[in-house]
Order: structure tokens, then sequence, then C-alpha cells
């Protein structure tokens, strides 16, 4: 090799992003990706903790449904008077990873969590993981501003934060740091942060369960079926079925915070109404069983028999999620995916005469790939909570309903990295709401 090839090689590998280069660059992101682990760990691990504890107060205590209006325009109070930027929630991170120039204050930590816990404790219809992921980022922010990196340094912390508290929020190291990786624009994926959000999200996972001590609910698949031609064209239905249903929820959570907004500009009286609504939706059906997570209904979605959930609860529960959402309370979306898509699964079943606890498992990755847009992440997923044996039916479910959710999704700020169909060119770095923007032009 030539000296001025040299030269120009060597000042290619001293490009920040290429921390694999070198075993000192390795060493470096390996350790930075474990401190935003520990961070991100031990917020998901208090906020896991808390979360047990407050849905136990409103399960005991039925007479908190009531509050819902009060505490929602409490919540909404807070981010209106102190939130600041941080009301956009996930959307912001993914714009500073995206060369935005909007900081992300550490304030969205305490912000969120208190946010999320509210909306728990007095029965809106809300996840987990949007917390994690808005808690674990704002720490890696600070933690970013504390060590004085550089702006292509500190994208790649995001991404560990992502990764962090992905990983240790559903106990799943593996689908953390490949969600760090795909999350910010779907259809490409960015290995330049490979190393250190694997160690993010294994560290921040392992210090959730062996420090804190929290432990992750577990289903069973149960018997994979035969590959045949029937079983394949089966899982294909019911995966578009799954894709349709994650972008019916997209869908309706957008519309549902463009029209409330338009309707009721002021945030404190949105959430107000919007509490109200579903105090009446619950009395209007007779159940509230499609409050909270949703982890009764998944549980009752891996029963082997016929009849333990209705055949309607996917539609309910994503009603119930889009309107807490959508009137501004605070929370996340992927629970309440595994909720609609297991339940979706469990009522398919017995129209396509599969066993109901393997297709609530393919609907519970499935819906999910579909509404975030990252079905690589999904998948892996879908092996580390139902094990190898039915990965051929994990991939195709995640694959095919992330096709079939189209050109939408949870976060309106993910960028498409490449189309899903060669009919609809994209601009380079068009977002999903630019593209919803100019679709409705």
């Amino acid at each position: 090799m030539k000296l001025n090839k040299g030269r120009a090689w060597r000042g290619k590998s001293a490009d920040p992003l290429s921390y694999a280069a070198y075993p000192g660059s390795f060493l470096k992101w390996l350790l930075l990706g474990s401190a935003v682990g520990v961070m991100a760990g031990s917020a998901s691990a208090v906020f896991l903790l808390s979360l047990d504890f407050v849905t136990g107060q409103r399960v005991r205590h039925e007479w908190l449904l009531y509050l819902l209006p009060a505490g929602g325009a409490m919540i909404s109070y807070l981010y209106m008077k102190f939130g600041n930027n941080s009301g956009k929630g996930n959307n912001l991170i993914l714009e500073r990873i995206q060369d935005g120039t909007e900081r992300i204050p550490l304030r969205m930590a305490p912000l969120v969590l208190l946010g999320t816990l509210g909306t728990h404790l007095f029965g809106g219809s809300a996840g987990r993981e949007g917390t994690a992921v808005q808690m674990g980022g704002s720490l890696a922010e600070w933690f970013g501003n504390m060590i004085k990196i550089n702006e292509p340094e500190r994208k790649i912390l995001l991404m560990c934060g992502i990764s962090g508290g992905f990983g240790s929020v559903f106990g799943t190291p593996l689908a953390g740091t490949v969600f760090g990786l795909e999350v910010a624009a779907f259809g490409l994926i960015s290995h330049r942060a490979l190393v250190p959000c694997f160690a993010a999200s294994f560290v921040g996972d392992l210090i959730a369960t062996e420090i804190w001590g929290v432990h992750h609910l577990h289903y069973g698949m149960g018997p994979v079926p035969a590959l045949s031609a029937a079983v394949l064209l089966k899982v294909v239905l019911a995966s578009i079925l799954f894709g349709l249903a994650a972008l019916s929820f997209s869908g309706l959570t957008h519309a549902l915070k463009r029209q409330f907004t338009r309707l009721l500009p002021n945030p404190v009286l949105k959430s107000a109404v919007g509490g109200i609504l579903i105090i009446a939706f619950v009395y209007v059906l007779g159940t509230r069983d499609y409050l909270g997570l949703g982890t009764s209904l998944i549980a009752d979605s891996f029963q082997s028999e016929g009849g333990v959930i209705s055949p309607l609860a996917f539609l309910w529960k994503l009603l119930f999620t889009a309107l807490t959402l959508g009137t501004g309370f605070q929370g996340g979306e992927v629970t309440p995916l595994f909720a609609i898509g297991s339940t979706l699964g469990h009522s398919l079943a017995g129209w396509l005469h599969l066993y109901a606890p393997f297709l609530a498992a393919l609907g519970f990755v499935a819906v999910f790939s579909g509404a975030a847009n990252t079905p690589l992440a999904c998948f892996i997923m879908g092996i580390e909570l139902f094990g190898s044996e039915g990965a051929l039916y994990l991939f195709i479910a995640c694959m095919v309903s992330y096709v079939f959710s189209g050109h939408s999704g949870i976060y309106s700020s993910q960028q498409i990295g490449s189309s899903k169909s060669g009919r609809w060119p994209m601009a380079e770095g068009m977002t999903l709401a630019a593209w919803k923007n100019r679709k409705n032009k």
C-alpha cells in the first residue's frame, strides 16, 4: 500500500463513527454503552417497580378511575408548564439522532415517569416502552453533555439510550440492540452503533433484573405446526391482518391527536375530556379489561381454549389506547400493541384452524413490527420471548405485517430510509409526517 493511500486510510479511521477500527475505540464505546445501560436499566427498573405499585392500587381501588379526567389534566398542565419540548416524546429523540437541533432536556425523564405513572394509576390505556426510551434518551443526552462528547458521537449515545431503555423494560437485550439501530429510519439499519447499543441493552437488562430484581412476564406459543403450504398461506393471511391492525392503530392515534388538538387547543381541557370519554366507554362496555397495559388480555390470549376473550377485544383495546394517547395522556404504545396483536391472533385461530397461542405469539410481535416499522427487532424479540422453534413463522409474520402497514407508524418523525413500494418514490430523509402531509395535499 502506498504511503498516500495509507494516510488516507488512517484519516478515515479517525472518523469517530469508525469506533470498531481499533481495540482502543472498541473498548471506549463498550464502556460508554455500558454506562448508558446502567443508567437506562436503573431508570427502567424504578419505573417498572413503580408501575406495578400504581397498577395494583388502581385494581384494588376502583374509584380511582373517576379521577382520570383530573389526573390527565394535571399531567398535561405539568408538561405545558415545565415540559418545554419534552412533549414531543420519542419523536424528539429520533429527530435529535437525525441531525435535529433541539436539545433533549434532562427533565424529560422525571416528567415522562410521573406522567405515565399517573396515566396508569387512574386507568388510562397506555404502554411502557415510550417511557423507558425517553428516560434512556434524556439520560444519554445528559451523559454526553457531562463528558463533552461531539455531535456524531452524541447520536451514538442516543441510540444507546433507546437500546438500553427498550432492552431493560422488556427483558429482551438482543431486540433492544436492533431496535436502537433500526428505529430512526426504517428500511435502513445503522451498524455504526452496533457494539455500544448491544452493551447498553445487555447491561441495562442485567441491571434491571439482577440488581433491581425486576421480573418480566413470559408466555408460551405452544406447539408449532409442521411446515406446509396450507399453514404458510394461513400465516400470511393472518399477518396481512396484523399489518392492517397496525395501520389502523397508527392512523387512528394520529387522527385523534389532530382532531382533539383542533377542537380543544388547551391541552389541559383536552386530557380532561379524554378521561371523561374513557370512563364513558368503560360503562358502555361494562368492563375494565381494556385499561392499563393490557397484560391480562395478553395472558388470556395465550390460553388454548376458545371463548376466553371477546372476538373484538383487539378492536376495543385499539380504541382505548388511541383515545388515551390521542388526548394527551403519557405512556408508550408497545405493550398495548402486544395486546392488540395477541388478542387478534387468538380471535383468528378458530377461523384459520390454528393453535390459538401460536397465532397469539405471531400477532404479539407482528402488529408491533407494522406499527414501529422495526421488523428485525420484532423478529428477534419473538425468538427471545418464544424460542427459535417458530422462527420461520415469526419472521414471515413480522415481514408481511411490516409491508402491509404501509408508510405509517407510531413515530411520526421516523424517517423513510427506503420505500416499501417502488410505486412511491421518497425524497431522502423524508419523515412519516412529511409523507402524510404530501399525500393529503
